[in-house]
């Protein structure tokens, strides 16, 4: 007797067989029967009217909000063409989307300056991306009748053809030989009067079938570079908004660098500095009344004088490290190996100093990693590997711990990526369970 498990395992390996046999079919094959041929027909299908919709608008708002140029009325009839392209561009994404697959981001909000309707009068005319919509409307109507035509002719004739011996007894026409007459005038009639023309007739319709999913996939690229060229947003605009989101971050570092040297300088040099003002201050008070109690206090503030000097100069290497000015990324992160709780070979190679800013960057991008790989790593040798390959800067620090580092799940490296990213830079992670652990980061390469 067969368990519902085994029945379930049974379907599951003949449907892993079947999806096999599918991929083992040639392209050309299984081409006019995937579901991506039917909805890149239905998008070509479905763009004719569309098309023949914005084409009408566009030039009809256009041409009278050009007219009306004499008088005011011009300019928000011109507005008023602008918006509703918006609107036509945002459909057309979102139908590219469901039936090309293409995913192309929205140009984003408009930006206004001030309220009411002048202000977004003077939005629309000045976008750029607003204007590039209502050009996709003008330029897509003669591209999409040429395209509706031609898909539609090779989808017809090939499955017509195709399937002509299953239905050619629809409308037997018969002549005094037999044969079926397709057309003629009586005098000239052209017959199919046996089964191999028949045959021909089928397999010419199969040539054209199989050969339709390309002329359509070669039709429909042809409007993904037209939907991603004018309903997408400007190259210009996105590196805009990756800029000021850019400065966000860089801000929010900068700020948090702050709060964290301040609460270093209150929690630690600075209380511990007054605390040994007060010890002082008692010693002094001692010092005729218990010389030699009033010397053990002096003593033990001299011990607390030198662990602030330390707690200051950790604190000022954190801020920026003066070996790092003076003698470049090699020394300092030498320095920085050093103190790593794990043994870490360095290798530094490179041609030349990049610029300072690139280098500080670089600098705390290796001691976050080490810094990690002493807390959470478990491992008993590091490695840290700098070079440059042509216009970037390569950093790779590498440790044989348990592994598991995760950029994504909100901890110290998702942090650091951001700050890499703000200068367009890149942090990947290649941290298996098991380990080992891998973290590679790169940087713009700016000559100081």
């Amino acid at each position: 007797m067969t368990t519902p498990t085994q029945h379930g395992q049974g379907y599951g390996y003949r449907d892993a067989v079947a999806g096999e046999r599918r991929r083992r079919l040639p392209a050309g094959l299984r081409a006019p029967v995937e579901a991506r041929t039917f909805r890149e027909f239905g998008y070509l299908l479905l763009s004719l009217p569309l098309s023949i919709m914005t084409f009408v608008y566009a030039v009809t708002m256009v041409s009278l909000g050009a007219g009306l140029l004499i008088t005011f009325l011009g300019i928000p009839v011109l507005a008023a063409a602008l918006a509703g392209a918006r609107g036509f561009a945002a459909m057309e994404r979102s139908r590219a989307r469901a039936l090309l697959g293409l995913d192309v981001g929205s140009p984003g909000p408009l930006r206004a300056r001030g309220h009411g309707p002048m202000a977004w009068t003077v939005a629309l005319l000045k976008s750029g991306e607003s204007w590039r919509n209502l050009l996709y409307g003008i330029l897509h109507f003669p591209w999409a009748v040429f395209a509706f035509n031609v898909a539609l002719v090779f989808w017809t004739v090939g499955w017509t053809l195709l399937t002509y011996p299953l239905w050619q007894w629809v409308f037997p026409m018969y002549t005094g030989q037999g044969g079926i007459q397709l057309y003629g005038d009586g005098a000239h009639d052209i017959y199919l009067d046996n089964p191999f023309e028949i045959t021909v007739t089928a397999v010419v319709g199969l040539l054209i079938t199989m050969a339709a999913p390309w002329v359509i996939r070669a039709l429909t690229w042809v409007d993904r570079l037209l939907v991603s060229g004018l309903l997408g947003p400007s190259r210009l605009g996105a590196r805009v908004v990756e800029l000021e989101s850019d400065r966000g971050v860089v801000v929010d570092t900068a700020a948090a660098d702050l709060r964290r040297i301040e609460r270093d300088l209150h929690d630690g040099a600075q209380a511990r500095l007054v605390s040994l003002a007060m010890d002082l201050g008692v010693a002094k008070e001692k010092l005729a009344e218990d010389p030699r109690e009033a010397a053990r206090m002096v003593d033990e503030a001299h011990g607390e004088v030198k662990t602030a000097l330390q707690e200051l100069r950790d604190l000022a290497r954190g801020i920026h490290p003066a070996v790092l000015t003076d003698r470049g990324l090699d020394a300092a992160l030498s320095s920085v190996a050093s103190r790593c709780t794990v043994p870490v070979q360095v290798d530094v190679d490179l041609p030349a100093r990049p610029a300072p800013a690139i280098e500080g960057i670089a600098y705390f991008t290796v001691c976050e990693l080490l810094q990690n790989v002493s807390k959470h790593s478990r491992a008993t040798r590091a490695t840290v590997d700098v070079w440059r390959v042509e216009n970037r800067l390569m950093l790779q620090v590498a440790d044989n711990g348990v592994g598991g580092a995760d950029a994504a799940a909100g901890s110290g490296l998702a942090g650091l990526a951001g700050r890499l990213d703000a200068v367009d830079g890149i942090l990947l992670v290649d941290s298996p369970s098991a380990g080992p652990t891998r973290v590679t980061a790169e940087l713009p390469w700016r000559r100081a």
